[in-house]
């Protein structure tokens, strides 16, 4: 019975914080527990401990006016994108050392279907794989510290690497030929090679990210110009 309690909560938590993280829970958003409970047809008992676990990662807040959502800024990905770039390598350079025949065949499995994906133009599919992609490198790596660390970080950036996906064809194959790369590296055990790949991998995953976003704000800039030009020619 207790399994089953924790398992729901387990549920809606990733639940909500997908909801967040893709932005269909807007930052400054207030949810309520009510209206958790009737989204998601659940008890309040399983909403109250995702909505403990969302405060513990400060992807929410509690405010005068109720739970509000705090989402992630754009300084919370940079900053991610400094820690993936420090301890990422890490990991990679353990799972070098560590990564067996049977997860070396799940990871190329993994690349052959985002290639299979991306020629159907599915970006969501080819994020969804590449989160497969890396939370596999952090458990080949056999440390729970280094996986506890930049498992949640990586997830957190899913709505960034979707749109940094999105914006051009050339990124889309380029990250999957990173991981192609990568993959070798791992298959020699080569953990000098294998940091410099990672670490260009960042580099243009990030740089990916930035093009993107600055992308968006143009876009918003633009829409807000013609949208005061409408409501100045109006009066």
């Amino acid at each position: 019975m207790e399994y089953k309690t924790i398992s729901l909560a387990d549920r809606v938590f990733d639940q909500l914080e997908h909801n967040i993280l893709n932005g269909t829970y807007a930052r400054g958003e207030t949810i309520s527990e009510k209206r958790l409970t009737n989204e998601l047809g659940v008890s309040r008992t399983p909403i109250r401990e995702a909505l403990n676990r969302l405060m513990a990662e400060d992807l929410i807040e509690e405010t005068t006016n109720g739970t509000v959502v705090l989402g992630m800024t754009f300084d919370d990905v940079s900053d991610i994108y400094e820690v993936k770039r420090r301890v990422e390598v890490l990991a990679t350079r353990r799972a070098a050392i560590n990564i067996t025949d049977d997860e070396l065949d799940e990871m190329k499995e993994i690349i052959e279907k985002q290639e299979f994906y991306a020629q159907k133009k599915d970006t969501d599919k080819v994020r969804d794989l590449d989160t497969d992609f890396h939370d596999l490198l952090y458990v080949a790596s056999r440390s729970r510290v280094l996986k506890r660390i930049l498992q949640p970080l990586h997830h957190k950036l899913m709505r960034y690497r979707k749109s940094s996906l999105d914006l051009t064809e050339k990124r889309l194959m380029e990250s999957i030929a990173e991981h192609h790369q990568i993959l070798n590296a791992l298959q020699d055990h080569d953990g000098d090679k294998i940091e410099t790949l990672m670490q260009m991998h960042i580099e243009h995953a990030y740089k990916g990210v930035v093009q993107s976003y600055e992308t968006a704000q143009k876009k918003k800039e633009e829409e807000r110009k013609l949208a005061a030009g409408l409501v100045e020619g109006e009066e």
